[in-house]
């Protein structure tokens, strides 16, 4: 009998409850399933599923075995449904998630040049500055600014970097003073991610070594560019990816402080599901993202 028949038939076993039902799911007779599962058994040497006159449920060994078939058999999916897809029009919905501030300045234009070079394509995007599990909430492509935790169900590609400046209004140092080393950071009022109950430190490396600064200030918030507006306003000093603020340097309502001092550099990765890999869709879009945005983004605005 060929394995993948076996395998199908073993998780619609677990899917559903039992071989009645995994049969009627399937088209196939009871026994023709039971077979197909004992068949799979015989082939791996070990027991996969409790019988019962009531019930079936899997073995812990059947548990492990049912999560990898299932990627398994997705992947096979999604690699017969992109040789379909070879010679038509990718076509289809894509769910696209990204940070706030990428999302509106950068990644919303880019989608919709990319929507005119694929007209068949509807993509839903999702913007929000909240960690997200891409496969819990149906995400099929993710933009992350910061490298993602290791996973064996996701692919991670590196997309552009992201250079970090730390600048203040004129206005704020006329007042309070220009800084002229990291360790003055904690007089001032520093504008900064996270929340106000937790300790927030900056990073910043000289040539005298990397100095790490507890900053506090009179407003936080997950939202770069709620930050920054705040800084133009001169509310204080803020800590933010260059592209948030490159109009404002540029216009001069802006300046960058302790220019000597530079903060780690963070990355723009976009991820996708491993078993997605062969999707012709999101393959196109992944290409297209990486093309369009090969430099820094302020270097793409011309």
């Amino acid at each position: 009998m060929d394995k993948f028949d076996s395998i199908r038939a073993f998780t619609q076993v677990v899917v559903s409850g039992g071989f009645a039902a995994a049969a009627r799911e399937m088209g196939l007779s009871r026994s023709t399933v039971n077979k197909l599962v004992i068949s799979l058994e015989n082939e791996l040497g070990v027991q996969l599923l409790h019988r019962s006159t009531r019930v079936v449920t899997p073995t812990e060994t059947g548990l492990a075995f049912h999560e990898r078939c299932v990627e398994i058999l997705a992947s096979l999916e999604e690699a017969e449904r992109s040789i379909t897809q070879l010679h038509e029009e990718p076509r289809g919905k894509l769910r696209v998630n990204a940070p706030m501030s990428f999302g509106t300045m950068y990644l919303a234009p880019a989608l919709a040049d990319f929507l005119v070079q694929y007209p068949d394509l509807q993509v839903q995007m999702t913007l929000n500055d909240r960690f997200i599990d891409p496969i819990e909430e149906g995400f099929d492509v993710t933009v992350r600014i910061a490298k993602p935790q290791e996973s064996a169900s996701l692919i991670v590609h590196p997309l552009v970097s992201a250079p970090r400046v730390l600048c203040a209004a004129p206005s704020y140092l006329e007042l309070h003073g220009v800084p002229a080393h990291p360790d003055e950071l904690r007089r001032h009022s520093c504008l900064h991610y996270g929340q106000l109950a937790v300790e927030n430190q900056w990073t910043l490396m000289g040539v005298d070594g990397n100095h790490t600064i507890s900053v506090k200030g009179v407003l936080c918030s997950n939202n770069g560019e709620v930050l920054r507006e705040a800084a133009v306003r001169g509310l204080g000093i803020t800590l933010l990816p260059r592209f948030i603020v490159e109009t404002e340097l540029q216009q001069g309502s802006l300046q960058i402080v302790l220019p000597n001092y530079q903060p780690p550099e963070l990355s723009i990765y976009v991820i996708y599901p491993v078993n997605r890999h062969l999707s012709i869709k999101i393959r196109l879009l992944v290409d297209f993202l990486q093309e369009r945005f090969g430099q820094h983004p302020d270097e793409n605005e011309t």
